[in-house]
């Protein structure tokens, strides 16, 4: 082999070794760059514990500079009080790859020590790496306590809504009620349509909620919507729901519809007969495919929501007059109840009085009884405006009777002129007799009917609801023996 060859040889290898050693700067600098930009902090030790490097990220994390720890033993650091624990000292120890949770300067972190092994499987080098967990353990305390919260807020509507049907009590005495009772209980079980008949103030919303409340879907929402309530502009929206930018006004978001919030549980639609026309088109035709478009969108919504209705309209005359739709009629009147009215249910008048009079009393803590006269005053009225006039009624009473004795004198004139005439005494009211004048001849008239039928003051008392003492006192101030 010539000079000349072997130095070119000589000039090659240099050249290999010289690209080798550019292969590993650039290498080294890879290798750097991603451990000093590792989120998580990263620490190097030796096989005797020295801190060889640490990152960038784990001088953030522990408050230090790398010039503090580098060059020294985790024996001194644990030592210093500088840690509590080493995950380094026990993967050199172990082998193994450790894990710890370790409190430094009031932060939490979770340290994992890797030991790095050579041919002959000695250890050479221990890798940690370090996470600050401090934030994810506060953001799952908050989540617990969002949890919690919302825990005791389901937990006070429940409450709330317990609370609101105790304080209307479905009160049945009568055949009439105690039958759409059972009806609803039945079709609870169900999953059909209902429409619920009856005059205004009856009760049908409680139907709704007792039906509810026993159904499959009584831990999902119950959602309800007055259709006379709403203008007719927005009935459809409300209903159905938009897509953004689907009218001027329109949220940016967009927003879903009554019948996308009941989605596995109920829709009670209360005055279904004051729907639009337009919104019977589109209720009609989820009836029957189960099926909702926002308004402005084109994608179709599948809903699993049961339907219930009431109104107090004839909607048999109101298809008649082209006002409701004959097919959305069928569909909705699949199982019919008809609810009432009071007068048609007197047996359920007098405890529906005694429940509310105590009711009311007990909110207010004030104690309050009927006399005989005001409570068959009671009974004989008709009361248009049904259970929810009857509640005004005695919230009145309680509220405004100046003893703890509710009389006739203290019943609203329309029930207490239709006592007066039912007593056959003064039946008519004339233009010279003041109120108080025909009160007076009235209770003069029941207490000698009362000492003819009874003989004494004790019974009279017991039959009039009313004390010994108040007897007596009336006897003289009417002059009766």
């Amino acid at each position: 082999m010539t000079e000349a060859t072997t130095g070119t040889m000589a000039a090659l290898d240099l050249e290999e070794m010289a690209r080798q050693m550019r292969a590993f700067q650039d290498l080294t600098r890879e290798l750097d760059a991603i451990i000093d930009s590792s989120s998580d902090g990263l620490w190097i030790c030796d096989a005797d514990a020295v801190v060889i490097r640490i990152n960038p990220a784990s001088e953030r994390i522990n408050n230090i500079t790398a010039a503090e720890v580098i060059g020294k033993n985790m024996h001194e650091l644990l030592d210093q009080g500088f840690i509590d624990r080493s995950a380094a000292l026990e993967a050199l120890t172990t082998g193994k790859v450790v894990s710890q949770l370790q409190n430094r300067q009031g932060r939490k972190l979770i340290s994992t020590g890797t030991p790095v092994l050579d041919a002959t499987g000695k250890v050479i080098r221990v890798v940690v790496s370090e996470r600050d967990v401090t934030e994810i353990d506060n953001l799952q305390r908050e989540l617990e306590e969002q949890e919690a919260l919302r825990d005791q807020f389901r937990s006070h509507m429940l409450e709330m809504q317990q609370a609101d049907l105790a304080s209307r009590s479905v009160i049945a005495r009568s055949p009439l009620m105690v039958n759409a009772l059972k009806q609803a209980l039945k079709v609870s079980a169900v999953n059909s349509t209902v429409l619920i008949l009856g005059e205004s103030g009856v009760g049908k919303g409680l139907i709704a909620e007792l039906i509810h409340k026993n159904s499959s879907r009584a831990d999902k929402p119950l959602i309800e919507i007055n259709c006379g309530a709403i203008p007719e502009s927005l009935i459809e929206s409300e209903l159905f729901g938009y897509e953004k930018g689907a009218f001027t006004g329109a949220q940016v978001s967009g927003k879903p519809g009554y019948l996308e919030l009941a989605d596995g549980g109920i829709l009670f639609l209360d005055e279904i007969a004051e729907l639009p026309q337009s919104a019977q088109v589109k209720l009609l035709r989820f009836l029957e495919n189960g099926r909702v478009v926002r308004l402005g969108g084109t994608k179709a919504r599948t809903l699993d929501v049961r339907i219930l209705a009431a109104t107090h309209r004839n909607l048999d005359q109101m298809v008649k007059d082209g006002t409701f739709r004959l097919d959305l009629y069928y569909r909705l009147n699949v199982i019919p109840i008809h609810v009432p009215a009071l007068r048609e249910r007197r047996d359920c008048i007098l405890p529906l009085v005694r429940h509310y009079v105590d009711l009311f009393g007990t909110r207010d803590s004030i104690r309050k009884r009927l006399t005989r006269a005001a409570s068959d005053a009671l009974l004989a009225y008709d009361y248009p405006g049904n259970v929810r006039q009857l509640m005004n009624i005695c919230e009145r009473l309680v509220v405004m009777t100046e003893t703890d004795l509710i009389d006739v004198k203290d019943l609203p004139a329309e029930i207490a002129s239709g006592s007066v005439a039912s007593t056959g005494v003064g039946g008519v009211w004339h233009d010279e007799v003041t109120l108080q004048e025909t009160l007076d001849k009235v209770e003069k008239a029941v207490l000698e009917k009362a000492l003819a039928t009874h003989g004494n003051q004790v019974r009279m008392a017991e039959a009039l609801g009313v004390n010994q003492s108040t007897i007596a006192r009336k006897l003289k101030k009417h002059g009766i023996a």
